[in-house]
């Protein structure tokens, strides 16, 4: 899809647009006399970038819709500053300063100068890491001055600018490349030294992972290759707020789902994709996939080269 500007010239319509956007939210403006933006936005497979220019004003997410798909967004300032309140954290944001926040949870955004910022929605799916491990992420702000920042941040400045290029089947694969790199950076400055049960939660993750494929993947087969019990094993995945065997359904239809909107996938049938992953029963795949992201896989698949 091609990246287009729209302007606005009141808070209203800005209300409505970043409704529309990023879900129901309460957007205010100091002066809404004088309140104007500019929004350029482009999709890649079922990631959205907005590019927006605004004037001051405030963001406020509070009524969330547990039946809505959970998303992610990541947050690049350009230009100006903003400050990003979620989970309980607040951290402010300047040029080269990036930091994620969640849908599925209340937020606020303040803008409170002539700003841009580059917004990157995705599903929270996305992730390969727990809810738990996504909470501590959110309002934790990287910079291009700070570390890994250093190369991670550019990538997305450079986006920003190049909006028009994210065509085809390399635009889609360089962005997702680009926010796995990111999400590892943002993982990494929250990271504590790992404990004997966080170290046996991510061997269990990294065996499902490889081992996706395999129709008979599930705790007795993990639990096995890991020489712990069964029950030792769901307790890990208790401390995480996951099960696992919604573990492996959730990193199945993920990855099933990637591949549905991906181009270089388009010519594949949905049960072969399905297939690749474990998952043989078409009725059984159509049914868990529309309960995760409320459309059937076909659907999800059409909705995504719209």
């Amino acid at each position: 899809m091609s990246s287009s500007a729209v302007e606005h010239f009141d808070i209203a319509s800005w209300r409505t647009a970043s409704s529309d956007s990023f879900g129901q939210l309460d957007v205010d403006a100091e002066d809404p006399s004088s309140f104007h933006a500019t929004l350029r936005s482009t999709k890649v497979g079922d990631i959205s970038l907005f590019d927006m220019h605004t004037s001051p004003h405030t963001v406020n997410r509070y009524k969330v819709s547990t039946d809505e798909v959970p998303f992610c967004k990541l947050s690049l300032q350009i230009t100006g500053s903003s400050t990003m309140s979620q989970d309980g954290r607040t951290c402010e944001l300047r040029p080269g300063d990036l930091a994620l926040y969640v849908t599925q949870r209340p937020y606020t955004l303040r803008y409170p100068e002539e700003q841009n910022t580059l917004i990157v929605h995705f599903p929270q799916s996305f992730l390969d890491i727990s809810p738990a491990q996504i909470q501590r992420l959110t309002a934790n702000p990287i910079s291009r001055s700070h570390g890994l920042g250093a190369v991670a941040v550019p990538l997305f400045e450079q986006l920003a600018k190049n909006l028009d290029l994210l065509k085809g089947p390399h635009a889609t694969a360089l962005v997702r490349s680009a926010l796995t790199m990111l999400v590892s950076v943002l993982a990494s400055d929250v990271a504590d030294e790992p404990s004997a049960g966080t170290l046996l939660f991510n061997q269990a993750t990294a065996y499902i992972e490889k081992h996706l494929g395999d129709p008979d993947l599930g705790p007795s087969t993990i639990a096995q290759a890991l020489f712990v019990s069964v029950r030792h094993l769901h307790a890990k995945f208790s401390e995480q707020g996951l099960s696992v065997g919604s573990y492996i359904r959730t990193r199945r239809l993920e990855h099933i789902r990637r591949e549905l909107v991906d181009p270089r996938h388009s010519e594949e049938s949905i049960s072969h994709i399905s297939a690749r992953y474990g998952l043989h029963d078409p009725s059984h795949l159509s049914r868990i996939f529309k309960a995760e992201f409320h459309k059937s896989p076909s659907a999800y698949r059409a909705a995504a080269s719209d």
